[in-house]
């Protein structure tokens, strides 16, 4: 869709000021101390582009948010592109938290003061896609050559992504992501763990779900397998944590963009945007500890908001940037991870020329989330009901749901069944509630030495087959791939 015309409140008004362009480049405000990321700040951007509130009252939520000097002195930076990219940057600032709290949520000792997740998040020219790059914080770069607070000067050498923040603050981390990535950034955003559970707290909690449980004794996290509701300090464990299984950082970035997407997918659904009360308590809670470059004001937040109505979570898309391999460990530096030097600047030339990435708006498939691909899980079915066919029945509906069917449809031979039973080898036990999931009411029977196939019995309670699909996959290394957000919220 076009992009909209200004609105009459950018008309020049008698005894007024004239209001600013809002496409003008940032401005350029106070230095100030400043530290890391959360993924709340991403929460930000979207939640503040998406509202309709008037002008008046987000000047008055804009008086809340707190300003760094993110651009002065950068030279030779990337051309200015369409639509508008911001670097979503948190803090592990702890200090406005109860001890309690810190308690509760496993935060204690002292905050590093450092970048921990780094985000881009770039609103279409037309404003009607938003598309979120996740930027391992272990990524290998190399900060410019730059002058420190006290007068020294540093040659171009090599860190971890995360350490720009720590050696140069928001200025030298704006500077080495556009040398990175090739695009220009528009606006900084910084949060930190208040801002983001208070957030959460706002809009009444998020939803997320998972198809296994998530236990992570470093965080605390600790959710059953399903569907659950965070509050503030639940939603902290779920972003925070790195240890509920192997992936680590990577599994933790993809948790990150699920969670975005479900508090985008809750503030969009529950009418905070409609109601002028609502969406002050909740941008109050959300800026109350943000920090901005000075160029991101009462306009900018009023015209992005007249241009996103009715943005929502398939408006949006979510992906890592592409690894080339394993990580490794540099000398000087530790365990890093390199970007693809083909599919990593593929993803930015996407921003760049404000297109969706190359997989995008796939038709989420109907289903339940299982955890086990139905592909893996072989089945044979016999029927335990005088009704003819019902085994073949049951056997074709597993398959065009994808599970792996086998042998002959035929009868238990244990007369007339109440009850559909699942007989299976506890060792296979993920393939069984896989295949449960499948299954409406299916009673599971635990039968040591049956190997890896599942015997069902249809009983007379059987009513369908209900359609499954896996959990989306971990992206391969080199690889470029994107979710939607309709297809990361719980459904």
């Amino acid at each position: 869709m076009p992009v909209p015309a200004p609105s009459t409140s950018a008309r020049t008004v008698p005894g007024r000021r004239p209001r600013r362009s809002r496409w003008r480049r940032p401005r350029r405000g106070p230095r100030g101390p400043r530290w890391g990321l959360r993924i709340s700040a991403a929460a930000t951007a979207l939640l503040l582009s998406a509202s309709g509130v008037g002008h008046a009252m987000v000047t008055d939520v804009e008086t809340g948010i707190g300003r760094v000097d993110a651009f002065q002195g950068i030279n030779d930076r990337p051309g200015v592109g369409a639509g508008l990219t911001f670097l979503v940057v948190g803090t592990d600032g702890r200090d406005k938290l109860t001890d309690e709290e810190k308690e509760r949520y496993h935060l204690g000792g002292d905050p590093c003061h450092c970048t921990d997740t780094l985000m881009l998040v770039h609103l279409s020219g037309d404003r009607s896609r938003a598309s979120v790059v996740s930027l391992p914080r272990d990524s290998y770069a190399e900060v410019p050559a730059h002058q420190d607070a006290d007068g020294r000067r540093h040659p171009r050498h090599a860190v971890k992504l995360n350490a720009a923040y720590a050696e140069g603050g928001p200025n030298l981390t704006v500077r080495t992501v556009e040398h990175m990535t090739g695009v220009h950034i528009d606006h900084y955003l910084e949060v930190d763990f208040t801002s983001f559970m208070r957030t959460v707290d706002a809009v009444g909690g998020v939803e997320v779900c998972s198809v296994r449980p998530l236990r992570d004794r470093y965080s605390g996290l600790d959710l059953p397998a399903g569907t659950s509701r965070l509050n503030g300090g639940q939603a902290l464990q779920y972003v925070r944590s790195r240890h509920v299984d192997g992936s680590a950082d990577l599994g933790r970035m993809q948790r990150q963009q699920r969670f975005l997407a479900a508090l985008l997918d809750r503030i969009t659904s529950s009418g905070v945007l409609m109601n002028p009360v609502r969406f002050k308590e909740v941008a109050d809670a959300m800026l109350r500890s943000v920090r901005a470059d000075d160029g991101f004001g009462a306009g900018e937040l009023a015209d992005l908001a007249q241009a996103m109505r009715g943005f929502g979570p398939a408006s949006s898309e979510f992906a890592s940037v592409p690894l080339r391999g394993e990580a490794e460990n540099v000398p000087g530096l530790g365990s890093t991870v390199r970007w693809d030097p083909v599919q990593a600047p593929r993803l930015f030339r996407a921003l760049r020329e404000d297109r969706p990435f190359a997989v995008h708006r796939r038709t989420a498939e109907p289903g339940t989330v299982v955890d086990v691909p139905p592909e893996q899980v072989r089945v044979r079915v016999d029927n335990g009901t005088g009704r003819r066919g019902l085994a073949a029945q049951v056997t074709r509906e597993l398959a065009d749901t994808g599970f792996a069917t086998s042998g002959t449809p035929g009868d238990s031979g244990h007369g007339a069944a109440p009850r559909t039973v699942l007989s299976y080898d506890p060792r296979w036990d993920r393939s069984a509630r896989s295949l449960a999931a499948a299954l409406p009411g299916v009673r599971l029977r635990p039968v040591a030495g049956l190997g890896p196939l599942m015997r069902v019995t249809v009983g007379a309670d059987f009513r369908a087959v209900r359609p499954v699909r896996a959990e989306e996959p971990a992206p391969a290394p080199g690889t470029l791939a994107a979710i939607t957000g309709d297809q990361a919220v719980c459904r």
